[in-house]
């Protein structure tokens, strides 16, 4: 990736440095201006393609979790002495915490409906007596780079080589990329401070207007850095994208307290695979045995469920991805079975099909009530997720309905790297989702998650 003006040197000249929480999650709102609703719907399903290739001193903390019109949930976040606000995309398929930094920072294809890319709130390490750039020989930059090895100190070396600080980080997502300098700060909660928390400072990126904060599995992640006991979350419907209707997001530290009403569906976390590519060691495995369609099982592949050494195959549960993806092979199985259920009640509304870019698409005009299949997802350990009719087909308007799950060409094999099913954050709405990290699972139960509204 060509980052001009970004040399080591430039980047540096622009500092000068010395249990459980519960936050809130908002859906992101950076949808671009759509005529229809039927575009909007193609925007939020290309996204999830997109994103899915690249994929390829309380105990809690309680913070709001806002639905945004691109598709996913934010929270706000403070880092920094005195405190600096920002608001952060909560990504589970990711693991670094980064946001937009200095007076400099630069985005690109950042012209987003409610975003002004030339007035983006950005963090200015200046003002924080706190804030240090990661060194090279901070064991922490081998989070980021695990290679790495750093020039040594000898007598005859200048103080700046001695000083030598841990590289750029580029990383890059399904839409889009940012580079930037570690640093190490407070993150300041109401009740908590987490002293030396690593967090990206990123100067430019493409399509990344607004921070992410990284839930993966690896070290420089949220939970890894506060020493999560276990995260859980409750979706509200992206019928509210863009409203201020929110939800928590509980960072738990002590891992004795039980989500309230019980209930809880859980099957284990799986290994994730040895293969080298560093991005499948951050994502959420989990093994999905079962996807049923009106009763019937539709019979997927087992080299689809169960990932190999490589990373292929297998599931992930991802709050970034929008739409749940599926390769091609099983999402025609799922598609056709619906077909065979549903195409003798409606028509195929071919032209909305078409324009959205997702299928399939049927007609209701005139219905007074609308009898559909349950889709079902039945997980190691006999957990069951039954999915609300309103996560797996939308209705956009009352004459035609779609399904919200997609999938992409496939390639010449038939079978590209990467996990075959991710689990978007449209098919998780009204569930309360728990990732125990302590006991290694993933829990579940059917919920609704704005009950105040």
């Amino acid at each position: 990736m060509s980052l001009p003006h970004l040399s080591l040197l430039s980047l540096l000249s622009l500092f000068s440095l010395s249990s459980a929480y519960t936050t809130t999650l908002s859906l992101s709102p950076t949808a671009p201006p759509l005529a229809n609703p039927w575009q909007r719907l193609a925007h939020l399903a290309t996204a999830s393609t997109t994103r899915a290739h690249h994929l390829k001193t309380n105990a809690l903390t309680k913070v709001p979790l806002f639905p945004r019109g691109y598709g996913g949930f934010s929270i706000s976040l403070s880092f920094g002495t005195p405190p600096q606000t920002s608001s952060f995309i909560m990504d589970t398929g990711s693991s670094l915490l980064w946001f937009p930094c200095t007076r400099r920072y630069s985005c690109n294809s950042c012209n987003f409906a409610d975003i002004d890319p030339t007035n983006i709130t950005t963090f200015i390490p200046k003002s924080s007596s706190s804030a240090k750039i990661i060194g090279c020989t901070n064991p922490k930059c081998k989070w980021i780079f695990p290679n790495l090895r750093c020039r040594e100190c000898g007598n005859n070396q200048t103080r700046t080589r001695c000083n030598q600080p841990c590289p750029p980080y580029i990383i890059q997502y399904g839409s889009g990329s940012t580079t930037g300098l570690l640093l190490s700060d407070s993150l300041v909660f109401p009740d908590k401070t987490v002293d030396n928390f690593v967090v990206g400072c990123s100067i430019f990126s493409n399509r990344q207007p607004a921070g992410i904060a990284g839930f993966g599995r690896g070290p420089e992640s949220l939970p890894a850095q506060m020493s999560l006991k276990k995260f859980s979350y409750c979706l509200v419907s992206h019928r509210f994208d863009g409203e201020q209707v929110t939800s928590d997001l509980v960072l738990d530290t002590g891992g004795g307290a039980a989500a309230k009403g019980g209930g809880i569906k859980y099957t284990p976390f799986r290994k994730n695979p040895s293969s080298g590519n560093a991005a499948f060691h951050d994502y959420y495995y989990v093994t999905l045995r079962k996807i049923t369609v009106g009763g019937v099982k539709v019979k997927a592949p087992y080299k689809y469920l169960v990932p190999d050494s490589d990373g292929r195959g297998g599931t992930i549960v991802d709050s970034g991805t929008t739409f749940t993806y599926m390769e091609k092979e099983v999402f025609e199985l799922v598609a056709e079975e619906f077909e065979r259920q549903i195409g003798k009640k409606y028509g195929r509304a071919a032209a909305v099909e078409k324009e959205a870019g997702i299928r399939p698409c049927y007609n209701i005009s005139g219905e007074k009530a609308v009898d559909l299949p349950a889709l079902t997802f039945q997980f190691k350990g006999g957990a069951k997720m039954a999915l609300p009719l309103a996560d797996y087909f939308s209705f956009l308007d009352e004459s035609v309905i779609c399904m919200t799950i997609v999938s992409s060409g496939g390639m010449e094999d038939g079978f590209g790297p990467g996990p075959a099913i991710i689990l978007g954050n449209y098919q998780q709405q009204n569930f309360y989702i728990e990732y125990d990290l302590e006991n290694e699972r993933f829990g579940f139960r059917s919920q609704v998650c704005n009950e105040g509204t």
